[in-house]
């Protein structure tokens, strides 16, 4: 009996009502929700929260990484500070070694166009076949 369908052919269901009411009360808080998160009042206040938050915090948060340096330091660890400072520089040395590359490029391009023969250049193997056969220098007890 309960389980048979009623006349539009589906079966009765005693939750369905509550859960139209429950449908309508969650659409009507989303909309007041929404309504209330884009006023002005609110942003303000949450405004004044968070700076509230990270007024009292800070001296939390500076004696937390005081500490952290020190135990980074006992354990011989760069800290957030040494690694931005090493990429900065090396960001630097890459920087000037593009600019290098560009004047040599510039260079070898003045040269080509100038008809002078290329100047010969030494390679690696040259330079240490060259360092083999010099007599290496003595060290000793003066």
């Amino acid at each position: 009996m309960g389980d048979e369908p009623s006349k539009d052919g589906k079966r009765f269901d005693p939750t369905e009502p509550w859960r139209g009411v429950r449908d309508v009360y969650l659409d009507a808080w989303a909309k007041a929700m929404v309504d209330m998160v884009n006023s002005e009042a609110y942003a303000q206040a949450t405004g004044t929260m968070l700076d509230t938050y990270l007024s009292v915090s800070a001296p939390f948060r500076e004696a937390i990484e005081k500490a952290m340096l020190k135990a980074l330091e006992q354990l011989a660890m760069p800290s957030r500070a040494d690694v931005v400072s090493i990429a900065e520089r090396m960001t630097n040395i890459e920087m000037r070694l593009d600019d290098l590359d560009a004047k040599l490029d510039n260079i070898q391009r003045l040269v080509a166009s100038s008809g002078a023969p290329p100047a010969r250049t030494t390679t690696t193997a040259q330079v240490r076949k060259k360092a083999a056969k010099t007599k290496p220098a003595k060290r000793g007890k003066k």
